[in-house]
């Protein structure tokens, strides 16, 4: 949850820049999006669905990683903040893809 909220707050800083619209909308889908993944699979009705939203949320976070590289390579002046949220998405999609792995019992 306070993901989401701090991708939401990073997007309304980057809306500043028109170009920019497109990109932060993406990115407030593929962020928030992985965080809701992960509530709907805890009431999914069997491990193949609830595997399935972690799956989901893993490429979630990978496009994540995407939008933000993308707003680095434009726009100097958000590198170091896109720097902070890529390093926690980094670590959540660590976490994300040890548990997918577990769940398909490869680990």
């Amino acid at each position: 949850m306070s993901f989401s909220v701090c991708v939401l707050t990073f997007c309304e800083k980057i809306k500043e820049k028109r170009i920019l619209w497109p990109v932060a909308d993406q990115l407030v889908r593929s962020a928030t999006s992985i965080g809701a993944n992960i509530v709907e699979a805890k009431s999914s009705s069997s491990k193949r669905d609830y595997l399935h939203f972690f799956e989901i949320a893993l490429k979630s976070a990978n496009e994540t990683k995407y939008w933000l590289i993308v707003i680095k390579e434009h726009s100097s002046e958000y590198i170091e903040e896109a720097n902070n949220i890529l390093q926690e998405v980094e670590e959540i999609s660590k976490i994300i893809g040890a548990s997918v792995l577990t769940l398909k019992g490869k680990n």
